[in-house]
């Protein structure tokens, strides 16, 4: 894979980690990170050695601070974005990983860095963490999937309160609403996510994928058909 500008993509011991890298603007995300996360995202579900993904960000102050409203609000033609979108659907591709995506949160985590997060399995938040969505007071809605994958998480009515209330939240918070599954110590945040995934890496590979795919697609079933589905997939990995 070729060298990114943005990210630093590397693969070690079955784990791929992702770090958001523009730590001199806090991680902000832009369209060359969408574009290289793209790339690094395609990567691992087409990489059989990768059984964990890590995302992170460099730097002391964020994990991702939002997005770049500078070039997003900028918009092309009508046409053009269409195509954009059609080709780097990042968001739909971040969801469908198949192995398990941890998210390793420390600072600012505001806008699209918590919609990046929300793709993710696991959220673990160091204790300096602190989380928001700004958007409303800028007049626009997170474009980005948060209105989507946040009541999915939380439930609608936390959900709502953080859309359109825009306060921050710190890390206890979120981890009392759900938002984030555990807290730690800022100098324990990455082993604590290489601790989760040590545990997920140990597992037979597919029947990890079989289980993330059991509970994602059968979750948009009626159960009826979601029960179906997992006798399937137990099958599939029994043989």
């Amino acid at each position: 894979m070729s060298a990114f500008e943005t990210i630093i993509y590397e693969k070690t011991g079955g784990r791929a980690y992702i770090t958001l890298n523009r730590p001199g603007f806090l991680n902000v995300y832009n369209m060359k990170m969408r574009d290289e996360l793209y790339q690094a995202a395609r990567a691992v579900t087409e990489d059989e050695e990768v059984k964990v993904v890590i995302i992170k960000g460099a730097g002391e102050k964020a994990f991702c601070a939002g997005a770049d409203l500078t070039e997003f609000l900028t918009a092309p033609s009508p046409i053009i974005a269409r195509q954009v979108r059609w080709e780097r659907d990042l968001w739909g591709i971040l969801l469908s990983i198949p192995q398990p995506v941890i998210a390793a949160m420390h600072g600012f985590v505001l806008g699209s860095g918590i919609e990046i997060a929300l793709t993710c399995d696991f959220r673990i938040a160091s204790s300096d963490a602190r989380f928001g969505l700004p958007e409303v007071a800028l007049g626009i809605i997170p474009a980005a999937g948060a209105t989507q994958t946040l009541p999915r998480t939380i439930g609608r009515s936390p959900a709502l309160y953080m859309l359109l209330n825009g306060e921050f939240l710190d890390a206890q918070e979120a981890l009392k609403l759900g938002l984030v599954n555990k807290v730690v110590a800022r100098d324990e945040l990455l082993q604590a996510a290489e601790t989760l995934s040590e545990n997920i890496i140990s597992r037979d590979s597919r029947t990890v994928r079989s289980l993330k795919s059991a509970v994602y697609r059968g979750m948009e079933l009626p159960l009826e058909d979601a029960l179906k589905l997992e006798r399937r997939l137990f099958s599939s990995v029994s043989n």
